[in-house]
């Protein structure tokens, strides 16, 4: 495996067992993050052991019901498509057992991330996701923060969802979080999880970049990516993520690292950062919000 398949791995190639995707720390080569994809038929069921990781259960198409062996069951009504709504999901801890089933079948990511303390299972209602619009002009994109640090407790993983209309650019300016520096940069290895939507019948591409910072592996990625391939950043500069005009892009950030406080702490490249000071002068990309968390739900 050369060095560039080493950080990107198109749709399939990490496929595992009952999982069309599969990344652990022992198959990404560090200490901390994870991400699955489980695709369910109808009616169809799945069990798995949390192990040393916390998880959070993230519908990306349907919905499903999670169940876990310490008597919670959290029903979850999940989206058509990651391109049609914000969803709800469910946080399973560490050292616990838990199933995952759906009458109509779906598609649904584990995020998840080795930790030290077990945290209660709980729901996330999709009206408790803050969504937020980053960046403006073709720098715009936005941003459903389910699981960032300050939203929604976890041990160590932190997770959000980015969606960036066709034709701009996310990720950017290009930034790293590979250092632990108190007060200034966090250190977090990340997963990149694409969807790419579809435009006249036609599938559609991005770009993912990841550019050698000085530490760590010296990560070098130019990537060209579609739907179901994942970039692994265990260090480096990464950005622009760049969405083909016509076609959104969605990505899934997974990050963890070994800090003791969760926080999402970052530098921007000393080249390129200087484009946030031009945001003000431009008005954020009409077609953002794609859509807005529902209202409250009664649970």
């Amino acid at each position: 495996m050369n060095a560039e398949s080493t950080f990107h791995r198109p749709a399939g190639t990490a496929a595992d067992g009952p999982y069309a995707l599969d990344i652990h720390p022992k198959n990404a080569g560090w200490g901390y993050s994870s991400l699955r994809v489980l695709e369910l038929p109808p009616g169809g069921h799945h069990s798995f052991a949390t192990g040393e990781s916390e998880w959070i259960v993230l519908p990306l198409s349907g919905g499903c019901t999670v169940a876990v062996d310490s008597g919670e069951e959290f029903a979850l009504t999940g989206r058509d498509s990651v391109f049609s709504g914000v969803t709800d999901f469910a946080y399973v801890p560490r050292d616990a057992h838990a199933g995952i089933a759906s009458e109509s079948g779906g598609r649904f990511a584990l995020t998840g991330a080795r930790c030290a303390k077990r945290l209660p299972a709980r729901y996330g209602p999709a009206s408790s996701v803050p969504v937020e619009l980053r960046g403006t002009g073709n720098c715009s994109r936005q941003v459903n923060n389910f699981g960032a640090a300050g939203v929604f407790e976890c041990d160590k993983l932190i997770a959000v969802e980015v969606i960036t209309p066709g034709g701009n650019w996310s990720s950017y300016p290009p930034h790293k979080h590979d250092e632990c520096r108190p007060g200034e940069e966090s250190e977090l290895e990340e997963i990149y999880y694409f969807e790419i939507a579809e435009a006249n019948g036609r599938p559609g591409l991005g770009y993912q970049r990841v550019s050698p910072s000085g530490h760590g592996q010296n990560t070098d990625v130019l990537a060209e990516v579609r739907g179901g391939d994942v970039v692994l950043i265990p260090d480096g500069w990464h950005g622009p993520s760049i969405a083909a005009p016509g076609h959104d892009m969605y990505y899934l950030n997974v990050m963890a690292g070994p800090g003791e406080a969760r926080e999402w702490l970052i530098c921007d490249h000393p080249d390129h950062g200087w484009i946030r000071g031009t945001w003000p002068e431009q008005p954020v990309d009409p077609r953002l919000p794609l859509y807005s968390a529902p209202a409250g739900e009664a649970r």
